[in-house]
């Protein structure tokens, strides 16, 4: 039998504000974007006793709590805090398959002769966490990764729980069904008006009621209410594409105004993709009009790169094709995503033009590591007249 343990901060984002910023501890804090179309990102645990969860419109979460702080996402800073977290992880177990930068799947099942039962090994790495970086972590413990994962998310903040043959059954049966990974807000109205509101409820279902609720998906939703899982955790998961979009405050109609924020994603994007040594060899848009219809554009590179001032080309020639189709249209949200990824290709040493570009592409960089994202942005990417 395997041991699973799920590792999930606390509050990711919200509990590393707090700590580099003292006087926000225990106040209603969300991390996210500032604006009227803004998300919340993260919610402090104060916060989110007025209903303020993650992923909410944060018009909604300052109705709920107008006296919040609010502040912007500093990303680079949670990339920081979390790779110490991940080479915590990789001290007990290479397999490590991280699923943001704030969770990870762990499997220890081959370090339990050096370093204990997984018990000791949850409690170990939440130590290690807590004095390394100030922060607290919840653990789940199970054979699978579906039960680690509600295990993890059942003594938190800063808890421990481990879901095994004993206690299956009583763990389980008497959780709401909306807890169950495949249930969501389209599946939940019609698993409960057919009489499924617990994982019991969905284990011991008929087969006409299961096809009532889930369609041609009610087995598999049945044996994960039966804690059956059989996914192996997959360290290094390749990442398939890298990107980076917005929803802007107000509909964007003017086209210089467009390109100046189509050019700042093309910047993030390709620095993501240079943090993790890849090159892409294709670009992408996503172009939602204010009307909410979704629109997209690609076209490959040859050869890969990973240079902001390639990608910037192609990423113009896009959106101004896509401007051509559709004049006077203003843009809701603008995405710029980087596809077919490779390990990074080397410049030709002969060839001056790159090797400059990837000099300042890595100064450019080391700048925004150090003192953030707005401090500086390159001339020859600025929205031309």
């Amino acid at each position: 039998m395997r041991s699973i343990l799920h590792v999930d901060m606390d509050a990711f984002y919200a509990s590393v504000e707090e700590r580099d910023r003292p006087e926000l501890a225990g106040k209603p804090l969300i991390v996210g974007g500032l604006g009227a179309r803004g998300v919340v990102a993260a919610a402090s645990y104060a916060v989110r006793r007025f209903g303020v969860r993650s992923a909410m419109p944060m018009r909604e979460a300052l109705r709920r709590c107008p006296h919040a702080i609010c502040v912007a996402p500093r990303m680079a800073r949670y990339r920081e805090v979390s790779r110490q977290v991940f080479a915590i992880f990789h001290e007990f177990t290479p397999m490590v398959e991280g699923l943001s930068l704030d969770e990870a799947f762990l499997d220890v099942s081959g370090s339990l002769r050096l370093f204990g039962p997984p018990e000791f090994i949850a409690a170990d790495i939440r130590r290690r966490i807590r004095a390394g970086t100030g922060l607290t972590a919840s653990v789940g413990i199970a054979p699978n990764k579906l039960l680690a994962k509600i295990a993890s998310d059942l003594n938190k903040p800063d808890g421990m729980y481990r879901i095994d043959a004993d206690n299956l059954r009583s763990v389980l049966d008497p959780l709401p069904v909306e807890k169950l990974y495949g249930v969501g807000p389209k599946s939940l109205p019609a698993a409960q008006a057919a009489g499924i509101r617990t994982f019991g409820d969905l284990r011991s279902a008929s087969d006409t009621v299961l096809w009532r609720a889930f369609g041609r998906h009610g087995a598999a939703m049945r044996a994960r209410a039966a804690g059956l899982d059989d996914r192996p955790v997959v360290p290094e998961r390749e990442e398939k594409s890298i990107g980076a979009e917005e929803t802007f405050e107000q509909d964007i109609g003017d086209p210089a105004v467009l390109e100046a924020q189509m050019l700042r994603l093309v910047e993030r994007a390709a620095g993501r993709l240079r943090a993790r040594a890849l090159s892409a060899g294709c670009v992408a848009l996503k172009i939602r009009s204010g009307d909410f219809k979704t629109h997209s554009r690609q076209r490959g590179l040859a050869p890969p790169t990973q240079d902001t001032a390639v990608v910037a080309r192609l990423a113009r020639e896009l959106l101004g094709a896509w401007r051509s189709d559709h004049p006077g249209v203003a843009v809701r949200l603008l995405g710029v995503g980087l596809g077919a990824l490779g390990g990074a290709q080397q410049s030709d040493l002969f060839d001056a033009g790159p090797a400059r570009d990837a000099r300042l592409d890595a100064t450019i960089d080391g700048i925004r590591d150090r003192f953030g994202n707005s401090l500086i942005t390159r001339a020859s990417l600025l929205p031309r007249d």
